[in-house]
């Protein structure tokens, strides 16, 4: 297993390594800052925070826990207002991330009430405001280049205490987005590789170039994989719920969506002791197509239902 490089801050003097603070916490990140701590996870350990489909395939086989590599980043406390972490949960893929960290243990991430004068990044022994160099991005997925720089101001020991009140009394956010890992795993043992490989695969697929794809999207793709790879309805349901994605009565109403747009169907499946068991089955223009590609722009139909399959909704 490939030791993850420690976690670094861009400042606009260099960078800040998070493990050089002792039981560090960071204190009202804005947006951008925040999608830069869950950059430089990210950047340290992508196989478990990020991972691609050969990483997940590695992951589902492995006898260890696929994010077992995380735990050896420093911990991080992070105490956040709901405007910085909507910016990060609203969107499927960056959710995920940090669902990841949160799964792992790496990430305790909790509400901020009150607003505070400035940022703040403290450990034990040493603390510093974090003044940001360019304008604060509203962009919960921005990209590299987005991510702007921080000038580290002051250089305190007792920071970290001043916060020790806020943070027992903050709530800690509930992800209500499961992490790669933990998705991938729970279709494939239950459905198999080829459902699980197919849905990271239309999940992954976006068309725009966007990387706009929400929650609700995310379960629309998951369940039109599963008509696609002939999954059991009830497994493809159970997984699903195991994974945290969605709750079985949200699974009916896409199944029901799916259906009145004619992409999908369910073939009777006798078993050797019991009811029979419902097989989904792609129809129409989901059934024919031959890529993700191909998959996702039959989806796009629904949009003119008003049900959405991507983006905002």
């Amino acid at each position: 297993m490939t030791t993850p490089s420690p976690p670094t801050l861009p400042l606009a003097d260099g960078t800040a390594s998070i493990g050089s603070f002792s039981d560090p916490v960071v204190v009202d990140p804005g947006p951008s800052l925040l999608v830069a701590l869950v950059a430089a996870y990210r950047d340290a350990a992508p196989a478990a925070v990020d991972p691609d489909l050969d990483a997940l395939r590695d992951g589902a086989e492995a006898d260890d826990d696929p994010l077992s590599s995380v735990a050896d980043l420093p911990r991080l406390t992070v105490l956040a207002r709901e405007r910085a972490v909507d910016a990060i949960t609203d969107r499927f893929r960056s959710a995920s991330r940090l669902a990841a960290l949160a799964e792992a243990r790496v990430w305790d991430l909790r509400i901020l009430v009150e607003p505070q004068p400035n940022a703040v990044i403290a450990g034990r022994s040493d603390g510093c405001v974090l003044i940001a160099a360019a304008e604060e991005s509203d962009d919960g997925d921005a990209t590299p280049t987005d991510r702007g720089s921080w000038c580290r101001i002051g250089s305190d020991p007792t920071l970290r205490d001043r916060y020790d009140a806020l943070l027992a009394d903050a709530e800690t956010v509930r992800l209500r987005t499961p992490s790669r890992h933990r998705l991938y795993g729970a279709l494939r043992e239950r459905c198999g590789e080829g459902v699980a490989d197919e849905t990271l695969r239309l999940l992954d697929e976006d068309a725009a170039g966007s990387g706009s794809l929400d929650r609700s999207g995310a379960r629309v793709r998951a369940y039109a994989a599963g008509a696609r790879r002939g999954a059991l309805d009830r497994d493809l349901r159970r997984a699903c719920e195991d994974a945290g994605l969605g709750s079985s009565a949200t699974f009916t109403r896409i199944k029901r969506e799916l259906s009145e747009a004619d992409l999908l169907g369910t073939e009777s499946v006798s078993q050797p002791v019991g009811r029979p068991r419902k097989r989904l089955v792609a129809r129409g223009a989901l059934a024919d197509a031959s890529s993700p590609t191909e998959a996702l722009a039959a989806l796009e139909a629904l949009r003119e239902k008003g049900f959405a399959v991507g983006g905002d909704g």
